[in-house]
Protein backbone atom coordinates (compact mmCIF):
# COMPACT_ATOMS: atom_id res chain seq x y z
CA UNK A 1 0.00 0.00 0.00
CA UNK A 2 0.94 3.85 -0.70
CA UNK A 3 -0.44 6.69 1.20
CA UNK A 4 -0.71 10.06 -0.71
CA UNK A 5 2.92 10.89 -0.60
CA UNK A 6 3.33 7.65 -2.30
CA UNK A 7 5.17 6.10 0.75
CA UNK A 8 4.85 2.35 1.26
CA UNK A 9 2.60 1.57 4.17
CA UNK A 10 1.46 -1.68 5.19
CA UNK A 11 -2.17 -2.85 4.96
CA UNK A 12 -2.48 -2.64 9.23
CA UNK A 13 -0.71 0.72 8.97
CA UNK A 14 -3.48 2.13 6.60
CA UNK A 15 -6.46 0.25 8.33
CA UNK A 16 -5.60 1.91 11.77
CA UNK A 17 -4.99 5.21 10.19
CA UNK A 18 -8.33 5.05 8.23
CA UNK A 19 -9.76 4.00 11.73
CA UNK A 20 -8.61 7.08 13.21
CA UNK A 21 -10.03 9.16 10.65
CA UNK A 22 -13.23 7.51 10.75
CA UNK A 23 -13.03 7.97 14.47
CA UNK A 24 -12.35 11.45 14.38
CA UNK A 25 -15.26 12.08 11.80
CA UNK A 26 -17.64 10.26 14.32
CA UNK A 27 -16.45 12.13 16.91
CA UNK A 28 -16.65 15.77 15.27
CA UNK A 29 -19.98 15.46 14.14
CA UNK A 30 -22.16 12.99 16.61
CA UNK A 31 -25.62 14.81 16.93
CA UNK A 32 -25.08 16.79 13.88
CA UNK A 33 -27.26 15.88 10.58
CA UNK A 34 -24.30 15.90 8.12
CA UNK A 35 -22.72 12.27 10.37
CA UNK A 36 -23.82 9.90 7.42
CA UNK A 37 -23.17 11.92 4.95
CA UNK A 38 -19.63 13.20 6.44
CA UNK A 39 -18.45 9.90 7.72
CA UNK A 40 -19.36 8.71 3.25
CA UNK A 41 -17.91 11.35 1.88
CA UNK A 42 -14.91 10.17 3.26
CA UNK A 43 -14.89 6.72 2.20
CA UNK A 44 -15.28 7.16 -0.63
CA UNK A 45 -12.92 9.82 -1.31
CA UNK A 46 -10.55 7.59 0.36
CA UNK A 47 -11.20 4.41 -1.52
CA UNK A 48 -11.23 6.91 -5.07
CA UNK A 49 -7.72 8.00 -3.71
CA UNK A 50 -6.17 4.86 -2.68
CA UNK A 51 -7.21 2.87 -5.31
CA UNK A 52 -5.55 5.69 -8.23
CA UNK A 53 -2.29 5.12 -6.17
CA UNK A 54 -2.75 1.39 -6.19
CA UNK A 55 -3.12 1.16 -9.85
CA UNK A 56 -0.72 3.37 -11.14
CA UNK A 57 0.76 1.63 -14.47
CA UNK A 58 -1.35 -1.70 -14.77
CA UNK A 59 -3.86 -2.02 -17.11
CA UNK A 60 -7.08 -0.50 -17.65
CA UNK A 61 -10.31 -1.61 -16.54
CA UNK A 62 -13.14 -3.21 -18.85
CA UNK A 63 -15.47 -2.02 -17.10
CA UNK A 64 -17.63 1.17 -19.10
CA UNK A 65 -20.98 3.08 -18.50
CA UNK A 66 -23.76 0.83 -19.97
CA UNK A 67 -22.05 -2.36 -18.60
CA UNK A 68 -24.04 -4.53 -15.71
CA UNK A 69 -22.99 -7.85 -16.36
CA UNK A 70 -22.27 -8.51 -12.91
CA UNK A 71 -25.45 -6.76 -11.53
CA UNK A 72 -26.55 -10.11 -10.58
CA UNK A 73 -24.41 -10.51 -7.44
CA UNK A 74 -25.56 -10.05 -4.15
CA UNK A 75 -24.41 -6.78 -2.55
CA UNK A 76 -24.23 -6.25 0.78
CA UNK A 77 -23.62 -2.45 2.69
CA UNK A 78 -23.27 -0.92 5.66
CA UNK A 79 -26.25 1.00 8.12
CA UNK A 80 -24.52 4.22 6.74
CA UNK A 81 -24.50 3.20 2.86
CA UNK A 82 -27.82 1.82 3.08
CA UNK A 83 -29.37 4.42 4.85
CA UNK A 84 -28.08 7.08 2.19
CA UNK A 85 -29.32 5.08 -0.85
CA UNK A 86 -32.76 5.12 0.85
CA UNK A 87 -32.68 9.56 1.52
CA UNK A 88 -31.53 9.06 -1.98
CA UNK A 89 -34.09 6.82 -3.60
CA UNK A 90 -37.10 8.99 -2.13
CA UNK A 91 -35.40 12.12 -3.31
CA UNK A 92 -35.15 10.53 -6.99
CA UNK A 93 -38.87 8.97 -6.97
CA UNK A 94 -40.80 11.80 -8.83
CA UNK A 95 -38.14 12.10 -11.28
CA UNK A 96 -37.91 8.33 -12.26
CA UNK A 97 -42.08 8.01 -11.35
CA UNK A 98 -42.16 10.96 -14.31
CA UNK A 99 -40.41 7.94 -16.84
CA UNK A 100 -42.54 5.33 -15.53
CA UNK A 101 -39.81 4.40 -13.37
CA UNK A 102 -41.35 3.29 -9.84
CA UNK A 103 -37.64 2.50 -8.04
CA UNK A 104 -39.23 1.26 -4.65
CA UNK A 105 -41.88 -0.95 -6.26
CA UNK A 106 -38.44 -2.77 -7.95
CA UNK A 107 -36.61 -2.72 -4.68
CA UNK A 108 -39.34 -4.49 -2.84
CA UNK A 109 -40.04 -7.05 -5.93
CA UNK A 110 -36.41 -7.46 -5.72
CA UNK A 111 -36.56 -8.55 -2.05
CA UNK A 112 -38.89 -10.79 -2.59
CA UNK A 113 -37.65 -12.96 -5.24
CA UNK A 114 -33.88 -12.83 -3.78
CA UNK A 115 -34.95 -12.90 -0.14
CA UNK A 116 -34.32 -16.32 0.63
CA UNK A 117 -31.13 -16.70 -2.05
CA UNK A 118 -27.06 -16.96 -0.92
CA UNK A 119 -25.37 -15.49 -3.23
CA UNK A 120 -24.85 -18.55 -5.84
CA UNK A 121 -28.22 -19.51 -5.79
CA UNK A 122 -28.40 -15.48 -7.24
CA UNK A 123 -26.25 -15.90 -9.61
CA UNK A 124 -27.79 -18.97 -11.02
CA UNK A 125 -30.99 -17.17 -10.80
CA UNK A 126 -29.72 -14.06 -12.88
CA UNK A 127 -31.73 -11.99 -11.00
CA UNK A 128 -30.95 -8.23 -12.28
CA UNK A 129 -30.07 -5.34 -9.98
CA UNK A 130 -33.58 -2.81 -9.55
CA UNK A 131 -31.06 0.02 -9.46
CA UNK A 132 -30.67 -0.91 -12.91
CA UNK A 133 -32.29 0.67 -16.02
CA UNK A 134 -31.25 0.40 -19.67
CA UNK A 135 -27.78 -1.13 -18.59
CA UNK A 136 -27.55 2.48 -15.99
CA UNK A 137 -27.45 2.24 -12.50
CA UNK A 138 -29.71 4.91 -11.17
CA UNK A 139 -27.78 5.63 -7.74
CA UNK A 140 -24.55 5.77 -8.81
CA UNK A 141 -23.58 8.38 -7.49
CA UNK A 142 -24.42 6.45 -3.49
CA UNK A 143 -23.54 3.40 -4.93
CA UNK A 144 -21.83 0.90 -1.99
CA UNK A 145 -18.39 0.37 -1.01
CA UNK A 146 -19.36 -3.07 -2.75
CA UNK A 147 -20.00 -1.77 -5.97
CA UNK A 148 -16.90 0.27 -6.43
CA UNK A 149 -14.56 -2.55 -5.37
CA UNK A 150 -15.53 -4.62 -8.01
CA UNK A 151 -14.47 -4.13 -11.04
CA UNK A 152 -12.78 -6.40 -14.04
CA UNK A 153 -10.29 -6.54 -16.65
CA UNK A 154 -12.22 -8.64 -18.83
CA UNK A 155 -15.55 -7.92 -19.84
CA UNK A 156 -15.81 -11.12 -21.64
CA UNK A 157 -15.29 -13.40 -18.74
CA UNK A 158 -17.46 -11.72 -16.77
CA UNK A 159 -20.35 -12.74 -19.09
CA UNK A 160 -19.33 -16.12 -19.29
CA UNK A 161 -18.85 -16.04 -15.42
CA UNK A 162 -22.87 -14.53 -15.04
CA UNK A 163 -23.50 -17.66 -16.93
CA UNK A 164 -22.37 -19.84 -14.94
CA UNK A 165 -19.91 -21.14 -17.78
CA UNK A 166 -16.46 -19.75 -15.90
CA UNK A 167 -15.67 -19.02 -12.12
CA UNK A 168 -12.92 -17.18 -12.52
CA UNK A 169 -12.83 -13.35 -13.34
CA UNK A 170 -9.49 -11.38 -13.88
CA UNK A 171 -10.29 -8.71 -11.02
CA UNK A 172 -8.92 -5.55 -9.99
CA UNK A 173 -7.40 -6.71 -6.69
CA UNK A 174 -6.08 -2.70 -5.44
CA UNK A 175 -10.06 -2.31 -6.18
CA UNK A 176 -10.68 -5.50 -3.78
CA UNK A 177 -8.19 -4.76 -1.20
CA UNK A 178 -8.62 -1.08 -0.79
CA UNK A 179 -12.58 -1.44 -0.45
CA UNK A 180 -11.77 -4.02 2.10
CA UNK A 181 -9.62 -2.20 4.35
CA UNK A 182 -11.63 1.15 3.83
CA UNK A 183 -14.80 -0.73 4.50
CA UNK A 184 -13.61 -2.49 7.46
CA UNK A 185 -12.21 0.80 9.12
CA UNK A 186 -15.41 2.23 8.46
CA UNK A 187 -17.35 -0.74 10.54
CA UNK A 188 -14.57 -0.49 13.47
CA UNK A 189 -15.44 3.22 14.09
CA UNK A 190 -18.61 2.28 14.13
CA UNK A 191 -18.43 -0.57 16.44
CA UNK A 192 -16.54 1.46 18.63
CA UNK A 193 -18.73 4.60 18.53
CA UNK A 194 -21.42 2.03 19.77
CA UNK A 195 -23.09 2.05 16.58
CA UNK A 196 -24.56 -1.28 14.49
CA UNK A 197 -21.47 -2.53 12.52
CA UNK A 198 -22.98 -5.00 10.25
CA UNK A 199 -22.91 -6.05 6.41
CA UNK A 200 -26.59 -6.11 5.32
CA UNK A 201 -28.20 -7.29 2.04
CA UNK A 202 -28.83 -3.76 0.24
CA UNK A 203 -32.58 -4.95 -1.35
CA UNK A 204 -33.93 -5.72 1.88
CA UNK A 205 -32.19 -3.25 4.01
CA UNK A 206 -33.31 -0.29 1.89
CA UNK A 207 -36.72 -1.64 1.64
CA UNK A 208 -36.45 -1.31 5.61
CA UNK A 209 -35.26 2.04 4.84
CA UNK A 210 -37.52 3.07 2.88
CA UNK A 211 -40.36 1.48 5.11
CA UNK A 212 -39.73 3.83 8.37
CA UNK A 213 -37.84 7.38 7.67
CA UNK A 214 -37.00 7.39 11.44
CA UNK A 215 -34.20 4.30 10.67
CA UNK A 216 -31.39 6.57 10.62
CA UNK A 217 -32.55 8.67 13.74
CA UNK A 218 -32.63 5.06 14.91
CA UNK A 219 -29.94 4.17 13.93
CA UNK A 220 -28.17 7.16 15.28
CA UNK A 221 -29.24 6.32 18.80
CA UNK A 222 -27.65 2.66 18.60
CA UNK A 223 -30.48 0.66 17.54
CA UNK A 224 -29.40 -1.76 14.92
CA UNK A 225 -32.46 -1.47 12.42
CA UNK A 226 -31.11 -3.28 9.31
CA UNK A 227 -30.78 -6.58 12.02
CA UNK A 228 -33.34 -8.67 9.75
CA UNK A 229 -30.88 -7.96 6.43
CA UNK A 230 -27.87 -9.09 8.05
CA UNK A 231 -25.52 -11.23 5.92
CA UNK A 232 -24.20 -13.97 8.18
CA UNK A 233 -21.02 -15.00 6.75
CA UNK A 234 -19.04 -13.35 9.47
CA UNK A 235 -20.56 -12.77 12.68
CA UNK A 236 -20.97 -9.95 15.00
CA UNK A 237 -18.89 -11.40 17.78
CA UNK A 238 -16.05 -12.37 15.30
CA UNK A 239 -16.01 -9.44 13.78
CA UNK A 240 -15.53 -7.98 17.05
CA UNK A 241 -12.90 -10.04 18.27
CA UNK A 242 -10.99 -9.01 15.03
CA UNK A 243 -11.27 -5.31 15.61
CA UNK A 244 -9.98 -6.05 19.20
CA UNK A 245 -6.82 -7.92 17.82
CA UNK A 246 -6.04 -5.24 15.73
CA UNK A 247 -6.90 -2.34 18.19
CA UNK A 248 -4.37 -3.92 20.52
CA UNK A 249 -1.59 -4.17 18.11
Amino acid sequence: MKNRDSIDIGPLEFFKAQQKAFADTLLERRGRDDLIDGLLLQAYDSFDRNVELQTEGMPDLACRKGCATCCTLRVSATAPEVLMIGRYVRWISDRLTAHGIDLAARIASADADSRTLDERQRVAARLRCPYIHDGICLIYQVRPLACRGHASYDVRACAEAATGRVDEIPYSEPHRTVRSLVQNAMQSALRDAGLAFSLYEINRAVCLALEDETCAQAWLAGADVFASAAVGEVSVDEMTHTYDAINAL
